[in-house]
Formats: C-alpha cells, sequence, structure tokens
C-alpha cells in the first residue's frame, strides 16, 4: 500500500515521503495513530497544502524533545529490586520500570522511548541506557540498581 508519511518514522522516511508499506502495517499502525495517510491524489494535494503546518508542528516536536534530552542528560535513576547475595536480581529492571523511576522525576518518557540494546537488566549496577524522546534525539542515563534492603 501507498502512504504518505505525516512525520518522520525511523527506518522509513521523512515528512512528505510517499512510501510502500505492508498493508497491514498501514490499516493497524500508521493510519490509526494519524502517522501516515493513503497516497491518494486527493491525499497529496491536501498534504502539499498542509506542509508548512506540519512542518512547524514537527519543528516544535523536535525542539521538546531536544529541551527534555537536556534535562535527562547526566541523570541517575536509583532502582531498588529484590537480588541473591551474588549480584543477580530475581526478576530484572525493564524499560517500563525506567519509565516510570522517570516520570515520578517529572521527566515525561513512554517506555517505548527507552532502548535496552541487551534487554531487561539483571544485575546490580551502574547500568548506560538510552532513551530517544525523538527519532533525532537520543541521550544517555545511567540507571543505578541496588539490592533492596529487608
Amino acid at each position: 500500500m501507498q502512504v504518505i508519511l505525516l512525520e518522520k518514522i525511523l527506518n522509513l522516511g521523512n515528512l512528505g515521503d510517499v512510501v510502500k508499506v505492508k498493508d497491514g502495517f498501514a490499516r493497524n499502525f500508521l493510519i490509526p495513530t494519524k502517522r501516515a495517510r493513503r497516497a491518494t491524489e486527493a491525499a497529496i494535494k491536501e498534504f502539499e497544502d498542509r506542509r508548512a503546518d506540519l512542518e512547524k508542528a514537527a519543528a516544535d516536536k523536535l525542539a521538546a524533545a531536544q529541551a527534555l534530552a537536556e534535562k535527562l542528560a547526566g541523570q541517575t535513576l536509583a532502582v531498588e529490586q529484590k537480588a541473591g547475595v551474588d549480584g543477580r536480581l530475581f526478576g530484572s529492571v525493564t524499560n517500563f520500570d525506567i519509565a516510570e523511576g522517570l516520570k515520578k522525576l517529572g521527566l515525561p518518557i513512554l517506555k517505548s522511548q527507552i532502548r535496552l540494546p541487551i534487554g531487561p537488566l539483571k544485575t546490580v549496577g551502574d547500568h548506560v541506557v538510552s532513551v530517544a524522546p525523538h527519532t533525532d534525539v537520543v541521550v544517555e542515563i545511567t540507571v543505578r540498581v541496588t539490592a533492596e534492603v529487608e
């Protein structure tokens, strides 16, 4: 299916690009989340008329993400989990746990914006985690996992 992108999407294209994607991806994700529209001639003409507004909105999102990244830079998040004597956690620290911890600090981060390349954290100690509030903005924070004291 041919769609026109209404915002930049990682590994797919930029604002205004007409791309061919699988039908299910377009119907179930891109179109319902208003990230794309079907690439009909009427939709392309309407997009060209609204291009300036959409580019301004995209620039505003990028500026907000950069401001959030400045607040996040150098942040250390402390997380307590039950752990054994050898330093391994009984559970794990996931992107959901990190997002909740950042929300408590007043930083509005979604769990999908946290990147754990090697999977959930399973040991006590300091771990470097990437946070991407925007596709063009990635910042690293430190997550300090400590053993829960009973």
